[in-house]
């Protein structure tokens, strides 16, 4: 049987990075905006007990391809409860560019985490799976847990919050970017000063819905002065988009993106993307795409290897 799942992007509309821990990591605070678009999976049983990635075209060696160890992760973590060792062949539908800051990588990871988890029958719950994929990387809660979120730590300590419905245009240069790079840059600034969640609801009818102008005015993202210094393509394409709209990076880089009211609003502006650059319009969602996903093979009743 065949298990489809979308593995949908990310935009941090707020990053502010706070300081380096003694273990190396930061301590950030984000706003992940999660979106309707993003890449797919596909699952099938492998009665053989191995795991295999089809990656299609994505040039990562197994070892780093973060689909492959997440089901390694998974399979080893389960492996004592299940009557036989588990099996599954995994193919990858890329949608997503890589390096693009919009979580693409650890979409695809928490997407195989809660796959593998339903076609396996591990019945391994959201905090459970939220810390298999922790292990991994620091941006795979979030969407293990499937909510546009406030996040602190490193990222892991995740607040649900609700915002305004908005259409975004994202751009990509090609440019990709090593977020490890980034970080170990002596020139990213590293001291911004917290936000508190009391600041962030201030004013708001809403406790936890943070309205766009709340948002404008808190926007900015620390890593985008060195990014833009390190690729001025990435500049580029923030200026250029900034004529229709308000337009910063996403994550470490290297896309950009801008808020728009409407979808014909932000494919307008779409549609006068210069040559060379390539993107997507997408509307910002509340929930994971693949979480309604998972709740609707569920309640068909078709139990846990149907196709979605």
């Amino acid at each position: 049987m065949l298990l489809t799942l979308p593995a949908p992007a990310k935009l941090n509309l707020i990053l502010r990075v706070l300081g380096r821990r003694p273990d190396g990591y930061h301590e950030l605070q984000t706003l992940f905006q999660l979106l309707n678009y993003g890449d797919s999976l596909e699952f099938s049983e492998n009665s053989a007990g191995t795991i295999t990635v089809d990656a299609g075209s994505l040039e990562v060696a197994e070892e780093d391809n973060l689909v492959f160890r997440a089901a390694q992760l998974l399979r080893q973590h389960v492996k004592p409860q299940l009557k036989r060792v588990p099996g599954a062949h995994i193919r990858l539908i890329k949608n997503l560019p890589h390096g693009g800051g919009i979580g693409g990588g650890s979409s695809d990871a928490a997407t195989t985490l809660l796959g593998l988890n339903q076609l396996w029958r591990c019945h391994l719950s959201i905090d459970q799976l939220a810390e298999i994929g922790q292990q991994l990387g620091a941006d795979i809660p979030v969407f293990v847990r499937g909510r546009t979120a406030w996040a602190e730590g490193i990222g892991e300590k995740l607040t649900p919050i609700t915002t305004d419905e908005r259409h975004y245009l994202v751009i990509s240069t090609g440019c990709e970017v090593s977020t490890a790079k980034i970080f170990r840059d002596s020139r990213l600034t590293r001291d911004s000063v917290a936000i508190t969640l009391a600041a962030l609801r201030e004013g708001q009818l809403n406790e936890m819905s943070l309205s766009s102008a709340k948002l404008e005015a808190l926007s900015g993202n620390d890593c985008q002065k060195l990014v833009e210094k390190l690729y001025p393509e990435i500049r580029d394409a923030r200026e250029w988009l900034e004529q229709f709209a308000p337009a910063q990076l996403t994550g470490s880089g290297g896309c950009i993106f801008a808020a728009f009211p409407s979808a014909q609003a932000a494919l307008k502006v779409f549609a006068k993307l210069p040559k060379g650059w390539k993107g997507f319009t997408a509307a910002g969602v509340l929930v994971s795409p693949t979480h309604r996903a998972l709740s609707k093979i569920s309640s068909s009743g078709r139990g846990n290897t149907s196709g979605a």
